[in-house]
């Protein structure tokens, strides 16, 4: 027999995500990648250059900077005060954070819970640590907050970790602090680890975001990243930041084997951003939220759709109904119109009937994508 590539390779596949983008015309309205249309703060871009400058081009430490660290563990004081530089680990990015997260906590053969509709890496990053991904459900008629009987049903004693993500893709859903409790006390029941990926924390537009983190729980890891708040999705970083020592000394040794050390340069250049454009990403929740009162309202408006209002994230996942077409064969029809968006299933059976649109466009570009589907919709339906 012929050799072949590994198992692990075999069994993953490219994300349904970026195909639409491929048949995308030039002048296509795009409500597709989930990546903030902003700059970073020109602070951090200056500082970057200024850190290249002064010969800041050097391997670094692998949990990063220790003032960096030291900045971002503060930054989470309101939830889990007294942490420091110990309790965060720098990461390339939010993806490298969950990748290093599923090589630490879950054996081969061994369980993790996902939610879904999912952020599509998770899936892919459980098989190829060698674990079972298994998935709840995320529904529309609970606002796309899980329910603990539906994680009560899947649980076994292979059951080692159980992922949330709140604010959510693709749904948008957010959890108050009740339901965080409730979905706290499950994992404690269990002896789970949560890993809990937070990368929407400060886009949200009502109350504060509830975290898992200084919650009372020690067997949680948060997942962040500077690419959504501070418009940095290019620059590739992010953190893991843990309540206990020990727990993140497991993580920084095996960031050492994922990437040896973060970016140099470019740390210098988040710190500014965090000292001295602090305000920056309440800007961006500020404009993210005028968009989602538009497209939400736009959306049901229309006949046929229902959208919840998301109070945090970048996104809706409206429920489209057009009877006889999937979702993907609804999002095509959408593109020969000139909207692209995600069919619900790039993220998930349960993703069939919904769309998800991204508002990282203009207000005025959402006003047109909106009239032009609501023209798809009305042609589709005679």
């Amino acid at each position: 027999s012929m050799r072949t590539y590994a198992a692990r390779a075999r069994a993953i596949q490219p994300t349904g995500v970026r195909k639409m983008f491929d048949l995308a015309g030039e002048d296509t309205i795009s409500f597709g990648l989930g990546e903030p249309d902003f700059q970073p703060p020109p602070v951090a871009i200056e500082a970057f250059h200024q850190a290249m400058l002064d010969g800041r081009n050097k391997y670094t430490t692998t949990a990063g900077l220790p003032a960096l660290r030291d900045a971002i563990a503060k930054g989470w004081d309101a939830y889990a005060p007294g942490m420091n530089a110990d309790n965060v680990c720098i990461t390339m990015s939010g993806t490298n954070a969950l990748m290093n997260l599923f090589l630490t906590l879950i054996d081969p053969g061994k369980k993790v819970l996902l939610p879904e509709p999912y952020f599509p890496l998770y899936g892919p990053d459980a098989t190829l640590v060698g674990g079972s991904p298994t998935y709840y459900p995320c529904r529309f008629e609970h606002e796309f907050v899980p329910q603990v009987e539906d994680l009560e049903a899947l649980m076994d004693e292979d059951t080692v970790a159980i992922l949330y993500n709140f604010p959510s893709n693709p749904t948008g859903g957010t959890i108050n602090a009740e339901q965080r409790d409730a979905l706290l006390e499950f994992a404690r029941k269990h002896d789970l680890w949560i890993i809990s990926d937070e990368v929407y924390d400060r886009i949200i537009f009502e109350g504060e975001h509830v975290s898992f983190l200084g919650a009372g729980y020690d067997r949680v890891f948060v997942v962040n990243s500077f690419s959504k708040t501070f418009a940095m999705t290019g620059w590739r970083i992010g953190y893991v930041i843990a309540e206990n020592v020990e727990h993140m000394r497991q993580v920084i040794k095996i960031q050492y084997y994922l990437t040896a050390c973060p970016n140099d340069a470019m740390q210098y250049a988040v710190l500014a951003a965090i000292e001295q454009a602090s305000d920056y990403p309440d800007v961006l929740a500020k404009e993210f939220q005028a968009r989602c009162d538009l497209i939400t309202d736009r959306l049901n408006a229309m006949p046929g759709v229902q959208c919840h209002r998301p109070k945090g994230s970048i996104y809706v996942f409206p429920k489209v109904e057009v009877p006889g077409l999937t979702s993907e064969e609804l999002a095509m029809e959408v593109l020969r119109d000139g909207v692209l968006c995600s069919p619900g299933t790039a993220f998930g059976p349960s993703g069939e009937g919904h769309l998800r649109f991204a508002y990282t466009i203009g207000r005025e570009d959402i006003g047109r994508g909106m009239d032009l589907f609501e023209g798809t919709l009305r042609r589709l339906r005679g």
